[in-house]
């Protein structure tokens, strides 16, 4: 994400933080010549960022070099939005009896001061740009922003349709053998198990949600509950899934020996269906501490396993396993040309046919990269595009993990830096989340992420339109209209989390150590006090638990640059003046807590806050 990161400051200040300074300023002489100097600075180094990108992961020297400026761009966007905030706020403060301080603030006398103190901060982040650009010690190619990726993206026709990424198109003798399974009453144990194993992305978890949706499996069990496990296997976090998903809300007990109670009390003489997604634990005794508390269903009662892992199938003590292989050559043809966008004529031209099967058979019969592939060739609409991406730009694709990655990171690498730094910061939420496209369109805009080509378009639009192009991109999947959530593949999100690198860090318990130069960050049950004051710009809580106001005024203590502060899964009993001086907090989320106190010095109307 650094990479993408310090593109998408650059563009910020040059497009939209001076030029909104300037028109604060007036005749602020100083200021306004100190503003220009340091838009003139940054814009010339923005030509050759661009290549410092694509050599980011090359060159250590090139790393160093771009971190060190990233760090002085984030602090010339905090002087910029500082003083654009402090502009604003005494502006807003004149309404009715408080004109006359706006006047006094733009009084000659009050000018000097401030113009002082602004031209002393500008100059100083300025003069800290320019020292890392003289210290630059290599070449770098000068090109223009409007670079081919951002050419080739612009080109791309906004009416494509998108297809749904739960399409498992020839897969029908998998949905037989899986559903014949499931309704089999004729079993030994109350309880069976059935592994669906494969590589990632050929399509487990699709598979399995189409089965668990069907007509005739939802008829047949009397409880149907779904839980992602992922590389996490807390046995306890396990059954409090399982308690939320058969209950629809959380469990009211928290310890260990309530939940198998609740749980026992759930499942007990019911025939259930429960689907365990993406099971990577290997350990016989762990597995059998979950298994004996899941024996109480109803003869018939089955639990559906999705694995990379063959060895699952002997770890459970499954009878058998359904073991998923790739899509034919002529299935994947189909689904490239189809997410390539091509016109009838075209798929039956026959040298564009020859050059898609061989492309096809890079693609090892892996879904994922099948439609990865397709999207990236929609960019390309000759015959000789075709031809030089299959023989110079994409990697043979075995069934390996890391060979469908290097597909992924092509895909990653094609993007815009824009839409690169958005879908980087998707890295935050755990695998397996259902992410609302209204969040992640607030918390783009707030971070500051979003670049307006002109400035009478609206940031929630453009914003909007970045989330459509990762989606039509499948960089997110389960698109759910009527509740406009998604999510993220496990690859994609393994590939997010790579791309972030120390930008972002995701901490759950008391564990796990944070990067000093993490910016935005994800918290489960790490107490507040283990955390460092940081420059952190976004502190995201996923856990359900309550937060004193000791706590919440510790951490407004520790972070003075948030931006967003989203607490809506904690329970907030009052919220302490001092929040008032995160001046740069953009966005504030506190719609979990319904017995919030009203606390002298900051107004709301309701709990929830969004974009305040």
């Amino acid at each position: 994400m650094a990479e993408a990161v310090i593109l998408g400051i650059a563009g910020n200040i040059v497009d939209y933080l001076v030029p909104k300074a300037l028109e604060k300023v007036g005749k602020l002489w100083g200021v306004k010549h100190e503003l220009e100097i340091l838009k003139e600075t940054v814009s010339t180094l923005h030509a050759v960022l661009e290549d410092a990108e694509e050599q980011y992961h090359r060159s250590r020297q090139i790393k160093v070099w771009l971190d060190k400026l990233k760090d002085a761009f984030y602090d010339a966007q905090d002087v910029l939005e500082e003083f654009n905030i402090e502009a604003v706020r005494r502006e807003l403060s004149g309404h009715n009896e408080m004109m006359k301080e706006v006047r006094t603030f733009f009084s000659s006398s009050n000018q000097l001061a401030f113009k002082l103190k602004m031209s002393n901060k500008v100059r100083a982040v300025r003069e800290k740009i320019e020292a890392i650009k003289a210290d630059r010690k290599f070449h770098l190619d000068d090109r223009s922003v409007d670079s081919r990726v951002e050419r080739q993206w612009r080109k791309r026709e906004e009416t494509h349709s998108f297809i749904s990424e739960g399409d498992i198109k020839g897969r029908d003798d998998d949905k037989t053998a899986v559903i014949k399974f499931l309704l089999d009453s004729n079993m030994k144990e109350n309880v069976s198990i059935l592994p669906i194993v494969g590589i990632g992305g050929l399509g487990k978890t699709a598979l399995a949600q189409f089965i668990y949706n069907d007509e005739m499996v939802s008829k047949h069990f009397h409880l149907k509950m779904w839980v992602c496990v992922s590389n996490d296997f807390d046995v306890k976090k396990i059954v409090t899934n399982i308690i939320a998903c058969a209950k629809k809300k959380a469990p009211s007990e928290d310890a260990m020996e309530q939940l198998q109670s609740e749980l026992r009390k759930e499942i007990d003489g019911k025939r259930y269906l429960l689907v365990l997604d993406d099971l990577w634990n290997e350990e016989p005794e762990n597995w059998l501490s979950l298994k004996r508390l899941l024996v109480g269903g109803a003869r018939g009662s089955k639990i559906l396993i999705t694995t990379r892992l063959p060895s699952i199938a002997t770890i459970t003590d499954a009878a058998q396993s359904h073991h998923l292989g790739g899509l034919s050559d002529s299935l994947s043809l189909d689904l490239l040309m189809q997410m390539a966008y091509r016109k009838e004529e075209e798929v039956q031209d026959p040298e564009m046919l020859d050059i898609a099967k061989e492309i096809v058979r890079k693609c090892s019969g892996v879904p994922l990269v099948v439609r990865t592939v397709g999207t990236l060739l929609s960019f390309k609409k000759t015959k000789l595009e075709w031809l030089t991406f299959k023989d110079y730009e994409l990697p043979d694709v075995s069934q390996r993990a890391d060979k469908i990655t290097s597909v992924l990171r092509l895909s990653y690498d094609y993007l815009p830096s824009h839409l690169k730094q958005c879908f980087a910061f998707c890295s935050l939420f755990p695998k397996d989340y259902e992410i609302k496209k209204q969040t992640l369109v607030n918390l783009w805009v707030a971070e500051g992420f979003i670049r307006p080509s002109n400035r009478s378009q609206h940031l929630e639009d453009i914003a909007h339109g970045y989330f459509m192009d990762l989606l039509r991109s499948n960089f997110f999947q389960d698109f759910q209209e009527y509740k406009e959530t998604c999510k993220m593949h496990d690859l994609m999100h393994d590939l997010a989390c790579v791309v972030a690198g120390n930008e972002c860090g995701v901490a759950f318990d008391d564990t796990k150590s944070i990067n000093e130069r993490a910016r935005h960050l994800c918290v489960g049950d790490l107490p507040i006090s283990h955390l460092k004051a940081s420059p952190l710009r976004t502190y995201l809580s996923l856990m359900r638990r309550p937060i004193s106001e000791v706590d919440l005024r510790q951490l407004i203590q520790s972070f003075k640059r948030l931006r967003v502060l989203d607490l809506h899964t904690t329970y907030v009993e009052k919220v302490p003046r001092s929040i008032c001086k995160l001046k740069h907090l953009t966005y504030l989320d506190l719609s979990g807590t319904h017995k919030l106190k009203k606390t002298s010095g900051l107004h709301y109307e309701t709990a929830e806050f969004a974009n305040t």
